[in-house]
């Protein structure tokens, strides 16, 4: 079933029926002042951090899953019928509203069509600025005048910490304060003989709000006036009777509503506009809305913030045969990559305030799928993840953005390490300085986390000796709290074998970066240490056909053919091939049994058969129900590796098949299986050996996005940039006839032609650069010019 389609042209997912299996969301706003919109208006609004600074309030896991919201009410004076401008919280009838919702880069916009009353509320957050916009435009389509209520409603928390706010109800109710002003805006607060300090995350909550557009009539600032003590935002008490009731809260549950009344001939549209912000209204209120409250600035605003979203998705524009592969490259995945490289896993409508800053393994890979869309402007960010690796190699847990103090941190206990969090600077210091050319960034000084500091190609090495020194007793990695797999718990005397391989790819790209410098010691000893590490894993990790993925203190391997359950593993499988430590029978022996043991039509579970007896101590997957999460479930984050794998392999048609298996796009007609967000990535899916197979959870929020984009990008299309320059190297379907790519790399826009006559998947021998022909497959810097074209024919 189809719910909505992608306008490519301008950027949106357009939600063309309101009852989606799911609420469908959208981010608005930047780091610094940002808030979540599902196609029903619901979500909430924050400072900084969801957890500690939160303004308007989501209960999580309740149903429907996004309430409260930003809420327009609508009641016929004549009649006392009413409705919202959004389909929910009334949820009228179908077959009598309609509604449509456009999710856009930064806003939202949702028209309404109910009894001869069309309606369009847009939402979105000013660049720079610490308030939102809520902009209703109200018509009358009928022939008859018609008199209507307008009811705004916005729930504000209590308190700014979410926990308290949500559980700590014998003190959060009781520090609320409300004010409403002769000039009709109304100022809310927590703590009201607290000072306000924005730039203290745990001081007193201050917010605002403004109504312009018409005279206010009312006004409601305590939720249970408005809602009813056994009311519900489907019906709330207020709306049915028409009438606020003007009360300033001195403790109790905290809201704003301001009713206006409108007068509209047939034909007619009034356009009302609510402001809502953090401060007081004598330190940000008043000011802003002399700016800002006019319907001109407000239309000037939302076209710098489409424009400013727009400009770092130009960097990169796709044409392939596949439109739901470019939907998603051009927009879409791009986006997604955005928001979860700005937000971590801190802020969505499943992560709801529980994560406060940036997981550190979770960062430091986000950065593959944005750095040809921001290139520099992610250095800071970057060196602040450097900094959050502590001298002993290992990395703080979380980087809190807003108070990090590296050199003064104190380093994580020995237990709570985790072996894979700082191998992924590997891909992303990498990255960078082949996007930007900056081979300069290897020398910077950056202090630890605790104490200490080092270049960055010092930070790199010490991340692998971080490995090297905490082996077990076949010479390969522990283990310790966690690798990727956080149900993987190895300790220090268990050993992971993905963790293994990914030391071995790690130490080739530090011997690539060392050669690079001209530092010969350095890289002999990359060489020397991956030798060493290759052969402890030829040892005793070869099970026949695959790859085993632990050894336990007791010499027990896990992930053997004669094992009862879990006895393939989708990492090791892959992370063998991109290391480069499989042999060419291995690679072909290991890839064949991920296809035969773990595909499903919804994408590769990470293991089989699921945990049902496996001890918790060795993998703690077996908490969850068999076929989601890692308990046989289809995790999508390492679906990307697997594409990887196979391209490596020559495997175009192979690596597509298991790209589209996944790719939220390719549900968009069949929405009803996935049930999340069509156009965004999500962590999670139920495998066929669950009751809710196909189901995905865990929408926007993921390392899937990051790594989807980056294979999409490097993997299949192949647009590889490296120091000297810019590598053409795809691994296509053969079906493909070719395809078109518009890079901006170094500064300049290049034009990219791929020729796929003889229906084959990679193979570029020379390249015709503005009609002349260069061998190999590499765009060498000396030819960068704006406007160049470059045409590559698939040759075998």
């Amino acid at each position: 079933m189809q719910y909505g389609h992608f306008d490519d042209a301008a950027r949106e997912y357009v939600v063309d029926r309101p009852d989606t299996p799911r609420p469908w969301s959208n981010y608005l706003g930047t780091t610094e002042y940002g808030a979540i919109i599902t196609n029903h208006a619901g979500g909430y609004s924050f400072y900084r951090s969801a957890a500690t600074h939160r303004i308007l309030r989501l209960r999580g896991n309740a149903v429907p899953l996004d309430q409260p919201g930003r809420y327009f009410y609508l009641r016929d004076q004549a009649t006392g019928d009413f409705w919202s401008s959004s389909w929910q919280p009334v949820g009228k009838p179908l077959d009598q509203y309609q509604s449509v919702c456009r999710h856009g880069m930064g806003y939202t916009i949702i028209t309404s069509k109910y009894s001869g009353i069309e309606t369009e509320s847009t939402y979105f957050v000013p660049l720079g600025q610490t308030f939102e916009y809520w902009r209703l435009k109200v018509s009358n389509t009928g022939t008859a005048r018609r008199k209507l209520s307008v009811f705004t409603y916005a729930e504000f928390t209590n308190v700014g910490h979410l926990i308290n706010d949500l559980t700590n109800l014998q003190y959060s109710p009781f520090v609320t304060f409300a004010k409403y002003h002769q000039d009709g805006m109304l100022a809310l607060a927590s703590h009201p003989h607290d000072a306000f300090d924005p730039a203290d995350l745990r001081s007193a909550v201050r917010s605002w709000m403004k109504l312009a557009g018409a005279p206010v009539v009312g006004f409601e600032t305590q939720r249970e006036n408005f809602i009813g003590n056994y009311g519900s935002y489907a019906a709330p008490e207020a709306v049915k009777r028409g009438k606020l009731t003007n009360f300033e809260i001195a403790g109790e549950n905290m809201i704003g509503s301001m009713q206006i009344d409108l007068d509209l001939a047939p034909g007619e549209t009034k356009e009302l506009m609510l402001l809502l912000g953090l401060g007081t209204p004598e330190s940000h209120g008043h000011a802003t809305v002399r700016e800002y409250a006019s319907s001109e600035r407000c239309a000037q605003e939302l076209e710098r913030v489409k424009a400013s979203w727009h400009a770092r998705l130009e960097a990169m524009n796709v044409k392939t045969p596949d439109a739901e592969f470019d939907s998603m490259v051009n927009v879409w995945n791009a986006y997604n990559s955005l928001i979860t490289y700005a937000w971590s896993r801190s802020a969505s409508t499943i992560y709801n305030g529980e994560r406060d800053g940036l997981g550190y393994r979770d960062t430091v890979q986000d950065f593959l799928g944005v750095t040809p869309l921001l290139g520099r402007d992610m250095q800071a960010r970057l060196e602040l993840m450097l900094t959050g690796q502590v001298a002993c190699g290992g990395a703080m847990p979380v980087v809190r953005t807003f108070d990090h103090q590296p050199g003064k941190e104190a380093a994580p206990p020995a237990e709570h390490f985790r072996s894979d969090d700082c191998l992924w600077l590997f891909h992303a210091v990498p990255a960078y300085v082949a996007e930007t050319g900056e081979v300069e960034f290897y020398h910077k000084v950056l202090p630890y986390a605790d104490e200490g500091e080092a270049t960055v190609l010092g930070h790199l090495r010490r991340a692998l000796e971080f490995n090297l020194e905490r082996t077990g007793r076949n010479g390969l990695p522990c283990g310790l709290a966690a690798d990727w797999n956080d149900c993987c718990k190895l300790g220090y005397t268990g050993e992971s074998v993905m963790v293994a391989f990914q030391v071995c790819y790690s130490l080739s790209v530090y011997r690539g970066i060392c050669e690079r410098l001209g530092l010969a010691e350095e890289a002999q000893w990359a060489a020397s240490q991956r030798e060493s590490m290759e052969k402890a894993i030829q040892k005793v990790c070869w099970d026949g056909e695959w790859f085993i993925w632990a050894t336990g203190k007791d010499g027990t391997r896990f992930g053997t053919k004669e094992m009862a359950e879990g006895k393939i593993y989708l990492n090791t499988q892959v992370w063998a091939v991109i290391s480069g430590v499989a042999t060419d029978a291995q690679a072909k022996s290991a890839l064949a049994a991920t296809k035969r043991e773990l595909a499903t039509p919804y994408g590769l579970m990470l293991s089989a058969p699921p945990f049902e007896k496996t001890p918790r101590h060795i993998m703690d997957g077996v908490v969850y129900n068999k076929g989601i999460k890692e308990n046989a479930g289809i995790f999508n984050h390492p679906q990307a590796w697997a594409v990887m794998a196979e391209c490596l392999r020559g495997n175009g048609d192979q690596a597509y098949e298991y790209y589209r298996a996944y790719m939220p796009s390719a549900y968009n007609t069949r929405a009803e299986l996935r049930e999340i967000e069509p156009y965004v990535h999500s962590q999670t899916t139920y495998a066929s050996v669950n009751p809710h197979a196909g189901k995905s959870r865990v929408p926007w929020l993921t390392g899937t996005a990051s790594w989807s984009l980056f294979v999409a990008v490097q993997s299949i299309l192949g647009i590889v940039p490296e120091l000297d320059g810019l590598r053409i190297d795809p691994c296509i379907p053969r079906s493909w006839p070719g395809f078109q790519v518009e890079r901006v790399f170094r500064g300049k826009r290049l034009n990219i032609s791929v020729e796929n006559p003889s229906g084959l998947s990679n193979g570029v021998q020379s390249l015709k650069v503005d009609g002349k022909v260069i061998s190999g497959n590499l765009l060498p810097l000396s030819l960068l010019r704006d406007g160049l074209r470059v045409q590559a024919v698939l040759e075998g």
